[in-house]
């Protein structure tokens, strides 16, 4: 329980109760909040006067502590991630001007980080914690993280989240989730974003509840940890779709995750034949959450709300959500259009982020009247849920006159056999403005579909003006560490063989 009085200003309460519960678990090694508050106040006190500290994010009990010492002490962290390379590193490191590096003892720092002072995350956890446990918690507004994007339209930019947004957030999710502090959540996720540490460390601090982190993601582990008590499971679709491979020769596994109070998808749409699998062998529905560094958490499948798979949910609590054409005239159930239509998702709330460090042009041009420009496109229906089809520079393909979502397709090509994975972009073509274009890792790479035969699937599940007319074969589809398609690396160079769906074009008349 946590202690009554504690003011609930406090980002994590809990740890300033100091209790005895399970704060954190990586692997064996274990840290009651008690021990936590100890352990980070020692590294806060030999943080000093830091203006703002990197933190060499391993998925370890070390960055654990590390973050949350940050925290205490009122001194921004910048959780990077380990396998960066040398150019980003030094862009972070020249752009945010980091006092100190953060890093568990016998991390091998590259070169980049030379110049940096260090402190070693020696985790201990009889240190007195009593000077952080009454300590002024700093202003709402200050820096909590600065977060680094992926770099993916030029050099990362440093996204500022104040301790109000993170709070903010998380407690959205406590009333979207029924989140409380009798929850275990399971995860194996990288701890240099959003999902893995905000959400997934931070927010069962911030509940008083119990992260047990796997180091590193396998069935197995899912299967140990939910089945040694875990209530609830982060995973992106990545990792959905082994657990769905995995259901039919692991009665384990099936049983843990039909006991897990929630299963939780996020990062990218999970492919609509892995929900079925999933649902089908366990009887439980794996829901979704939509956000993005710049503003947390937008939208989740509520706990106690229909599940409808294929969609992100509503808008959380305090979020304001809407879709705008290319002319920023909002449309869908609240606007002039009809539900179906798909608009560019804009948010506002608290849940925001501050700015892009050091970069106010660019966080002027993120935001339209107070709306965050998400670069998202969706649809929402008249009960408001929402559901995206794709990036408004690599998932919106304008063909014949009509917009087409990259998103909806890749799940048709998904529920054939013969596809086990399929991202859909389009290519300039002379007659209708673009084509759709279809890039597919073969189940079977000696017996590959014929493209007719994914055309057709297309054209009489959709619409014929949304079948792929071109289709690449791949070995694999590049992807981030996060299992994002990097959809910017698909080129036609790449392909191991392409076929042509001939067909008539159907312009919108």
């Amino acid at each position: 329980m946590i202690t009554k009085g504690i003011r609930v200003s406090l980002l994590f309460p809990a740890l300033h109760a100091a209790s005895a519960r399970t704060a954190l678990r990586f692997g064996d090694r274990v840290l009651s909040y008690r021990q936590l508050a100890a352990a980070a106040g020692e590294v806060a006190t030999r943080m000093g006067d830091a203006g703002r500290v990197l933190v060499w994010a391993t998925p370890t009990l070390e960055t654990g502590v590390g973050v949350v010492a940050a925290l205490l002490a009122g001194i921004p962290a910048i959780p990077v991630n380990p396998r960066s390379g040398e150019r980003e590193l030094a862009h972070i490191v020249t752009d945010c001007a980091p006092s100190l590096v953060l890093a568990e003892p016998g991390a091998e720092l590259p070169e980049a980080l030379s110049g940096l002072a260090r402190v070693d995350l020696d985790v201990a956890a009889d240190a007195d914690a009593s000077a952080w446990a009454s300590a002024p918690e700093p202003n709402p507004g200050s820096a909590a993280l600065i977060v680094y994007t992926s770099g993916t339209t030029g050099p990362p930019k440093g996204v500022v989240l104040s301790r109000r947004a993170v709070a903010g957030t998380l407690d959205a999710l406590e009333d979207a989730w029924q989140w409380t502090e009798d929850d275990v959540l399971v995860h194996g996720l990288p701890l240099f974003h959003v999902h893995g540490l905000i959400l997934g460390v931070l927010g069962p601090l911030r509940r008083g509840g119990s992260l047990h982190h796997l180091g590193r993601f396998s069935t197995d582990g899912v299967a140990e940890a939910l089945a040694g008590g875990g209530t609830m499971l982060f995973g992106v679709p990545t990792m959905y779709h082994r657990l769905a491979e995995a259901l039919d020769g692991d009665p384990r596994l099936v049983s843990a995750l039909s006991a897990a109070r929630l299963l939780v998808s996020g990062s990218a749409p999970l492919p609509m034949t892995d929900h079925q699998r999933i649902s089908v062998a366990t009887g439980r529905q794996v829901i979704e959450r939509y956000g993005m560094t710049e503003t947390l958490m937008n939208t989740s499948v509520r706990a106690d709300g229909e599940a409808r798979p294929g969609t992100v949910g509503v808008p959380l609590r305090d979020v304001d959500l809407r879709l705008v054409d290319d002319a920023g005239r909002r449309i869908g159930p609240d606007g002039a259009s009809d539900a179906e239509a798909v608009g560019e998702v804009q948010v506002r709330g608290p849940n925001l982020f501050t700015e892009y460090l050091n970069r106010p042009d660019a966080t002027a041009e993120a935001f339209d009247g107070g709306w965050f420009r998400t670069g998202d496109m969706a649809t929402q229906d008249a009960d408001g849920y929402v559901r995206l089809v794709g990036r408004k520079a690599t998932d919106l393909i304008k063909s014949g006159g009509y917009k087409i979502g990259a998103g909806e397709i890749e799940n048709v090509l998904l529920g054939h056999p013969g596809v086990a994975e399929a991202a859909v972009n389009g290519a300039p073509d002379a007659d209708l403005g673009e084509h759709v274009v279809a890039w597919i890792v073969p189940a079977d790479p000696a017996a590959p579909p014929a493209a007719e035969e994914l055309s057709d699937l297309v054209a009489g599940q959709l619409a014929p003006h949304k079948r792929p007319r071109t289709v690449h074969f791949l070995d694999a589809l590049p992807r981030n560490d996060m299992g994002k398609i990097l959809k910017r690396e698909l080129h036609a160079p790449q392909a191991q063989a392409t076929q042509t769906a001939d067909g008539p074009g159907t312009p919108q008349s």
